[in-house]
C-alpha cells in the first residue's frame, strides 16, 4: 500500500529530491494533475493548425492534458530538470555569423538526451516504488505529456513568451522528464512568471514563428522545418534558415535569463564530431554510412540522411558563393533523391542570383568611382 502519513510523505519527498540531485538532475518538483487551462490552450492551438505535420500532438486527444487518463491512478507528477548547455562549445552567436559554418541546436551537439534522462528517471522511480509501494511511470518525450505546464506547476520555472520553460536560477537550457505516480506526495507551489515587459524573443525569431507572446506557430519554426517536416521546406522560409541545419536557438540566445544558465555536468552532453564548428561543405560531404556512424546515439540521427542533406543544401544556398560550395552542390546534384535535388537546384539558383547581385553592385561601384 502507498504511504499515506503526511509526515512520511514529506520525508519521502525530501529523500527523492536528494536522490535526484545525486542522479544529476538540477531541478525537482511535484505537481498535481489539474491542467484545464493548459488543455484549452492546447485545443485552440490545434484548431489553428499550428502543429503542422505533428499529428501526434492531436492523436491522443485530451489525454495529453489529463495525466490520470494516460496513466490510471495518477495523483502526482514529479518533474525533473537536467541542464544541457555545452559550455565548451564554440560561441553560438559567432557560429551564426559565419554562414559557411553549420549551426546545430545546442541540445543536439552531444548524445541523445532521451537515454540519459530515462535512465535517471527509472532509477528514481524504482527508489520511490521500493520506499512507498506505489506505482510509477516515467516519460521523456515518450508519450502525450504537457511537460512544460507540469514543470511550471511543480515550481521548476515559468513558461516564457517564446513558450519555453525558464528557471530564474538556470535560464532555459535544460531538458525535462516526468514520473507519474499514485503516491500523494506534497505539492510544490506553481512558479510565478518573470518575463515582465521583455519581449526580446519575438523579433529574434528568424521566421516570425512567435506570432504573439506565448503563441508559437510551429509551421514557421526552424526547429519544425528542419526536424519535424518530412517533405520540402517551403521556399519562402529557405533564405531565413541561414546556416541553421538542425533546430534553432535564437529565441533562447537573446533571453536575458540565460545569463544564469549552468553548463552541463553530464559527459554525454559534451560536443561530439566537432558539430559546434563544422563547415557546411564538410558535413554535406558525408556519405550515408558516415552519417549513420558519426551520428549514432545522437538526436540528429532520427531525421535520417535525406533530410540531413536537404537542410544542408538550403544552408549552402544561403552561404557566400565560393568554388568549394558550388563544387559540393554540383557533386551531389545528379545522384540526389528528388527531395534533396529540389533543394540543391534551389541552392544553385540562389548562388547564381547572389553572384549576379554581387556583380551588379561591383559594376555600380566602379561606375560611381
Amino acid at each position: 500500500m502507498p504511504i499515506t502519513s503526511p509526515a512520511n510523505l514529506i520525508a519521502l519527498r525530501a529523500e527523492l529530491a536528494l536522490r535526484a540531485t545525486q542522479l544529476g538532475f538540477t531541478g525537482f518538483g511535484v505537481s498535481g494533475i489539474e491542467l484545464a487551462e493548459d488543455e484549452r490552450h492546447l485545443l485552440r492551438w490545434l484548431e489553428q493548425r499550428r502543429h503542422g505535420e505533428m499529428g501526434y500532438m492531436q492523436r491522443h486527444g485530451t489525454r495529453r492534458a489529463r495525466p490520470a487518463e494516460l496513466e490510471p491512478g495518477t495523483l502526482r507528477v514529479i518533474s525533473l530538470r537536467m541542464d544541457y548547455w555545452p559550455g565548451a562549445a564554440a560561441d553560438a552567436q559567432q557560429t551564426l555569423q559565419q554562414p559557411a559554418r553549420a549551426y546545430v541546436s545546442r541540445y543536439a551537439l552531444g548524445r541523445d538526451y532521451h537515454k540519459v534522462l530515462r535512465g535517471g528517471l527509472r532509477r528514481l522511480a524504482n527508489h520511490l516504488r521500493e520506499a512507498s509501494g506505489g506505482q510509477q511511470r516515467v516519460f521523456v518525450d515518450s508519450a502525450p505529456v504537457l511537460e512544460k505546464a507540469l514543470a511550471r506547476n511543480a515550481g521548476l520555472g515559468w513558461i516564457g513568451k517564446h513558450t519555453n520553460l525558464i528557471a530564474r536560477e538556470a535560464g532555459s537550457w535544460f531538458f525535462l522528464g516526468e514520473i507519474y505516480t499514485d503516491v500523494a506526495l506534497p505539492i510544490d507551489a506553481r512558479a510565478s512568471a518573470h518575463c515582465g515587459s521583455c519581449s526580446a524573443c519575438l523579433p529574434a525569431c528568424p521566421t516570425g514563428a512567435i506570432v504573439a507572446p506565448w503563441q508559437l506557430d510551429a509551421t514557421r519554426c526552424i526547429s519544425y522545418l528542419t526536424i519535424e517536416l518530412k517533405g520540402a521546406i517551403p521556399v519562402q522560409f529557405r533564405p531565413l534558415l541561414g546556416n541553421r541545419i538542425y533546430g534553432c536557438d535564437d529565441c533562447q540566445l537573446v533571453c536575458p535569463w540565460n545569463k544564469f544558465a549552468q553548463a552541463a555536468a553530464h559527459p554525454d552532453f559534451k560536443v561530439r564530431q566537432g558539430l559546434d564548428a563544422a563547415t557546411l561543405v564538410e558535413l554535406f560531404g558525408w556519405s550515408e554510412a558516415e552519417f549513420a556512424e558519426r551520428l549514432a546515439g545522437s538526436a540528429i540521427h532520427r531525421i535520417g540522411y535525406q533530410r540531413w542533406l536537404r537542410n544542408i543544401a538550403v544552408a549552402l544556398g544561403n552561404a557566400p558563393r565560393t568554388p568549394d560550395i558550388l563544387a559540393a552542390l554540383q557533386a551531389r546534384r545528379a545522384a540526389a533523391t528528388p527531395l534533396v535535388r529540389e533543394h540543391i537546384e534551389w541552392a544553385l539558383g540562389r548562388q547564381a542570383d547572389n553572384a549576379g547581385t554581387a556583380g551588379s553592385a561591383e559594376r555600380t561601384s566602379r561606375a560611381g568611382g
